[in-house]
């Protein structure tokens, strides 16, 4: 009879697992599950508290605009009282003329003869709109001009070089008029934005 080896004889009621290993696992995976839970927790408090702050905002914004709202109305109301009629609309066209004056019409000419084709006439210039001066010293006007051009082209070629120009801005075509026996030459009738470097 041969003898046994020592490592074929296994006495135990239950075989031999290797757990240690498993187990830490399991604590690896629940420690990250815990630290997730807290860094998630932080997050929402943190939102929640951003979320507060944001409503306080608001809230006080909506106060001022309230007041400010309530100032206007009051302001209006004296306003148009009929007393006060006549000297508002006397600030409104000491306003306007001021805002007018402010504008060079030697410059509004020197600006439009850099685009004026040879072949198109400049028949009247106007402006129609209060100028709004902005950040720069630019005033923003809007011109309202009548040329005339023996051929649509150069009408168009007029419209062309507006729109380039850094002076001017949008260009509309408000109407135009065919040659007469009287007057030979195409009109359009053109509003151009125009900003005036002061």
């Amino acid at each position: 009879m041969t003898p046994l080896s020592p490592t074929a004889i296994n006495i135990a009621s239950q075989p031999f697992r290797r757990e240690r290993a498993q187990n830490a696992i399991y604590v690896g995976v629940c420690a990250a599950l815990v630290c997730s839970f807290f860094v998630l927790t932080g997050l929402m408090l943190q939102a929640r508290a951003s979320a507060a702050r944001i409503r306080e905002t608001i809230a006080v914004q909506r106060a001022q605009l309230q007041r400010v709202q309530q100032r206007q109305s009051q302001f209006s109301r004296i306003l148009s009282r009929p007393e006060n009629a006549d000297v508002f609309a006397m600030s409104v066209f000491l306003n306007e003329l001021i805002a007018r004056r402010s504008v060079s019409w030697t410059r509004v000419f020197e600006d439009l003869q850099t685009v004026l084709p040879s072949n198109v006439r400049l028949e009247a210039v106007r402006l129609p709109q209060v100028p709004a001066q902005e950040a720069g010293g630019t005033n923003h006007v809007e011109l309202d001009m009548v040329v005339g051009a023996e051929r649509p082209d150069a009408v168009i070629e007029l419209l062309k070089r507006l729109e380039k120009s850094p002076l001017f801005g949008s260009v509309a075509v408000v109407n135009q008029t065919p040659p007469t026996q009287n007057d030979p030459l195409y009109k359009y009738r053109v509003t151009v934005s125009y900003g005036q470097k002061l």
